[in-house]
Parts: C-alpha cells; sequence; structure tokens
C-alpha cells in the first residue's frame, strides 16, 4: 500500500511539473516576433496557436501595435537553438492566465513621428 502512495505522489508531481513555470511579465508581438519580458529576464516566444490566441487577448489592451500588455502564462521555459529565435531563453506558452490593461503611466515619452 505504501509503495503504491509513493508511485501516486511521484507521478503527481512529475505531472505538475510538465505543465510549467507561471511567468508574469510584458508581452508584445510585432511584424512576425514575440517577446515576454520580465522583471529579471527577456524570452522569446514561440510562434504557436497559444501565442496567437495571447496575442489577441492582447491587442485589445494595446493603443499601438508595439504597446507591451502585462500578462501572466504558464509556459515551458527552453534554451535550444532556434533558426528565427535568437534570445537564449526561449518559452512556449501552455497556457493563458490573465491578461490586464497596462498601468497608466506619466507622459513623458516623447514620440517621434515621420
Amino acid at each position: 500500500m505504501k509503495k503504491a502512495f509513493f508511485i501516486a505522489i511521484l507521478l503527481a508531481v512529475f505531472i505538475s511539473c510538465e505543465k510549467g513555470e507561471i511567468i508574469k511579465g510584458e508581452f508584445v508581438y510585432y511584424d512576425g516576433a514575440a517577446v515576454l519580458q520580465t522583471q529579471d529576464e527577456i524570452y522569446g516566444v514561440l510562434v504557436t496557436d497559444k501565442m496567437h490566441e495571447l496575442n489577441k487577448k492582447a491587442e485589445a489592451f494595446k493603443s499601438e501595435p508595439t504597446d507591451m500588455v502585462p500578462v501572466e502564462i504558464r509556459g515551458r521555459i527552453t534554451n535550444k537553438k532556434d533558426e528565427k529565435i535568437l534570445w537564449e531563453n526561449k518559452v512556449e506558452i501552455v497556457e493563458i492566465l490573465n491578461v490586464t490593461a497596462p498601468k497608466k503611466e506619466d507622459n513623458n515619452v516623447v514620440k517621434l513621428v515621420k
């Protein structure tokens, strides 16, 4: 009985680890490239259906195409080489947990217009 309980616990831990890490940061998808910037790290985001779903939710909060939107996701982090993503760390979005409006900042930013 103890062996069965121990195996069940190990299996539960293994399954929960496979889901990925929770990551909070600012997300932007522009011109075919996606980035997630946290307080400590910048991740290239693998372009998948989940990434497109996140971008669609983030679009509702953007006023400019290059605006970054605060998000919370569950993702798998990797540092495997990729032809398109040159960031050292990459993330594959597994689950979208939260997408919120950007905090209002002081309007001290100067934007150059052509």
